[in-house]
């Protein structure tokens, strides 16, 4: 949608044990049981501080640069992506509520969700009347069409999500606005007037409305589109605009639109008068500044960092304050098997023995504050989630030398052998992982070597990059990934089909590359039983595990903490953080 130094790493995690935490339970129960500490979890299902004051200023912190642009067509972080919906509206949008509710579709530019009368391959949405942009221009169904075909061009935008090109029935080769100029689309996309849009696929998708909340239907007004530089200045359809320009080194503030209309936007209370968002943060500085009051939420949400996470149990104040969701995401590590020896199967059962997955799950911060130990690349709360274990990790959380030894045997580096593990600078959690790693697999003769990458363009020009992993080592990279949205193909899709690896980067997967995978997302895709389809995504993963590309790593949870100032505050099980286009701020 990471890291710490061992000592650190070591201290905090001997904090949380001595406070009892070993033994907590699920979020719902605020890690209750064994004299835990109890936070205030009132942000899960429920709204903390209720509150339709208007007003003030909410601050968000991130710790680095973002992690990949504003831009609706390139975005693909998903605290981008709860953020984007204040300044970008898209032809459908999941629910601003708490609960199971958040996960439900509702119309956003569209008057209702998507119609098809053949089967799937078909969807038309009509535009709600009086839509417009910051400078008082209407909005149509051709900006919205614009936007969709531009967001197609992965040479421009590397980082986005690749469902549109891979689903719509374009031209052969259609290579996006800018370098097919004047090529016909109407088989993909045809906008018969300015209020409706109809996309036709290349085969049927009854989830089509997932596609339609993604951020590259927010529509992008042609004329003022500058390619690779429209992200410095994102043109707003919602509630809020960008004040100047963005720039992903010091940060950006958002204003009031003021052509944008409430009556046409259920979806968004628009609280505050503006927001602000302060980058290139030292990550327990966001956390001290939260606790302090200065800012009011830390934005990338994957939850405070040891130090904090230490504070935050000893005081009752700070856990009035604290949510503990279950969310599903996994933090996991690609390993790649076009980088030398991991192109035998053994050597990557080798890690998949080696590595201790205790040391994992205390890089996040233990089973409390980090998640379970993981064994499939699905999480729990997946639809189509199967329980299988094949390399014995939840029975062996120390690891297991002897087996790991035999797989090193049995690929020819009896020996060992040396391999790097990039991770993002700016994750203190991930640089923890690496450091787990290098210790875990150090013990059976594999050397690594932790190598911090920045975190701006981590998919589209180093993890992300077939080419620099390969050149750079990288056997390992540190990764996460959480739903698209909350189904099979929705978790899967962007990490296990080969077919989103691209030669310019910017794919979350580099390591899975199964001919046979590819057939059966295929075979699921059009699965119209749904028992069936979930049961597919289950062996998908299944036979993901086999080739031992992914070391699954934990389900994940978070400590996430709000400021003192915050009102209407709730976590969407949409994103897994807290609603970023709900929330106020106390006058």
């Amino acid at each position: 949608m990471m890291r710490i130094t061992r000592k650190r790493a070591a201290v905090a995690l001997a904090a949380v044990a001595a406070l009892g935490l070993s033994a907590c339970g699920s979020s719902s129960d605020g890690g209750g049981g064994g004299g835990a500490p109890k936070l205030d979890n009132s942000a899960i299902g429920s709204v903390a501080s209720p509150s339709d004051a208007k007003g003030g200023t909410l601050k968000f912190g991130l710790a680095g640069e973002w992690g990949d642009t504003v831009d609706p067509g390139e975005t693909y972080y998903g605290y981008s992506w709860d953020m984007l919906r204040n300044y970008a509206r898209t032809l459908v949008v999941f629910k601003s509520e708490p609960g199971k509710a958040g996960l439900e579709l509702t119309p956003d530019l569209a008057e209702d969700l998507g119609k098809s009368s053949d089967g799937g391959k078909t969807w038309t949405y009509t535009l709600k009347p009086g839509l417009k942009f910051e400078d008082g221009s209407p909005i149509t169904s051709k900006d919205v069409k614009y936007a969709v075909l531009r967001s197609t061009d992965k040479k421009t935008f590397p980082n986005g999500p690749a469902y549109f090109e891979g689903m719509l029935n374009l031209p052969k080769g259609y290579d996006g606005p800018y370098r097919s100029k004047g090529m016909n689309t109407d088989s993909a996309i045809e906008t018969p007037d300015d209020s409706t849009i109809v996309f036709h696929l290349k085969t049927p998708f009854a989830g089509f409305d997932y596609l339609a909340q993604l951020p590259q239907t927010a529509p992008v007004p042609q004329a003022k589109d500058t390619g690779a530089k429209y992200k410095n200045h994102v043109i707003s359809s919602g509630p809020y605009m960008f004040q100047g320009n963005y720039n992903p080194t010091t940060g950006f503030t958002l204003v009031r639109n003021p052509n944008w209309d409430a009556s046409t936007d259920p979806n968004r209370k628009a609280l505050p008068d503006q927001m602000t968002v302060k980058v290139n943060m030292a990550p327990d500085d966001v956390d001290n500044q939260i606790i302090a009051g200065t800012l009011d939420v830390d934005i990338a949400g994957t939850g405070v960092q040891p130090a904090a996470l230490t504070k935050v149990l000893k005081d009752q104040t700070l856990m009035n304050r604290a949510d503990n969701p279950t969310i599903a995401r996994l933090w996991y590590t690609s390993i790649n098997p076009t980088v030398k020896p991991f192109d035998n199967i053994e050597c990557r059962k080798a890690v998949e023995y080696g590595m201790s997955p205790r040391l994992y799950q205390n890089a996040y911060g233990g089973k409390f504050a980090g998640g379970e130990i993981a064994s499939t690349v699905m999480p729990p709360m997946i639809p189509g989630y199967q329980d299988f274990d094949l390399y014995g990790v939840k029975d062996n959380p120390g690891g297991q030398e002897a087996k790991a030894k035999e797989a090193l045997k049995a690929c020819g580096q009896e020996g060992g052998f040396e391999t790097t593990m990039g991770y993002r600078d700016d994750r203190p959690k991930e640089k923890a992982t690496a450091e787990a790693f290098q210790q875990s697999l150090g013990k059976i003769g594999i050397k690594v070597t932790p190598k911090a990458l920045p975190s701006g363009d981590y998919f589209s020009a180093t993890c992300g990059l077939p080419s620099y992993v390969v050149k750079n080592n990288l056997g390992l990279c540190a990764n996460g990934w959480g739903a698209d949205w909350n189904d099979g193909y929705g978790f899967l899709s962007q990490i296990v089909d080969s077919r989103v690896i691209r030669e310019t980067g910017g794919s979350s997967n580099t390591s899975v590359r199964i001919p046979e995978v590819d057939k059966m997302i295929d075979q699921a895709t059009v699965e119209q039983d749904q028992a069936k389809r979930d049961e597919l995504w289950g062996q998908i993963d299944k036979r993901v595990m086999e080739e031992a590309v992914i070391y699954p790593g934990v389900y994940a949870k978070s400590v996430l903490l709000r400021s003192k100032n915050t009102t209407n505050v709730f976590v969407n099980e949409a994103w897994g953080y807290y609603d970023y286009t709900a929330m106020g701020v106390k006058q």
